[in-house]
Parts: C-alpha cells; structure tokens; sequence
C-alpha cells in the first residue's frame, strides 16, 4: 500500500521541484490545481508510467486522495516509488494555498 502524505507536507516538496502528477479529469484539473503539476488522467496512468522518473519520488494528487492511491499503488507495483496526497486538491484548495485553473498545455 502506497505511503500518504498531507497537503502540508506537499507543499515544500513542491517548492523543493519534487515531481507531481494529478490524476483528476481534463475537466476537474482545469477547474483549479496545484500550480506546476503534470495532468495524467487516472485512466491513462497505465500508459504514461514509463514517462516518470525511477530515480526521485513521485507525489500523486487527486480531488480527495483515493483515486491518487490508487494510483500510486499502481505505479508502486510498476517500479516508481510513488507517494498519495492525502485530502488531494481539496485539502490543498480548503487551506487557501495558490491554484492555477485552465486546461493542460
């Protein structure tokens, strides 16, 4: 089972460059997220797997957290150390922390 970690903690990673990927749709993504994260639909994470790092921890978000740990146990299973966001954008959002909202390049 993957790891978690809290939108507190997501919030240095990310400052540090730390990879993350959301896992949300096209739609929700655009709606609002975490500035800098890369959209993988879960549906699509299959696919996209070969495309993230091996060699750093891979921090995966999503609306609440279950679909990211789902997600990450995926991944774990597949060789990319992979950790949930717990609370997922939702968490990030409720502490008032900067959103970027529009579609993926």
């Amino acid at each position: 089972m993957a790891r978690e970690i809290d939108v507190d903690e997501l919030v240095l990673l990310r400052e540090q460059g730390h990879p993350i990927i959301d896992v949300r749709e096209p739609d929700e993504y655009a709606a609002a997220h975490v500035p800098g994260v890369r959209l993988i639909p879960l549906a699509t994470v299959p696919d996209e797997a070969d495309s993230l790092p091996r060699d750093e921890t891979v921090y995966v978000i999503c609306h609440s957290g279950a679909r990211s740990l789902r997600a990450a146990d995926y991944l774990l299973s597949v060789g990319v150390d992979a950790v949930s966001v717990a609370g997922g954008t939702s968490a990030w959002v409720q502490r008032g922390l900067d959103v970027e909202r529009g579609s993926a390049a």
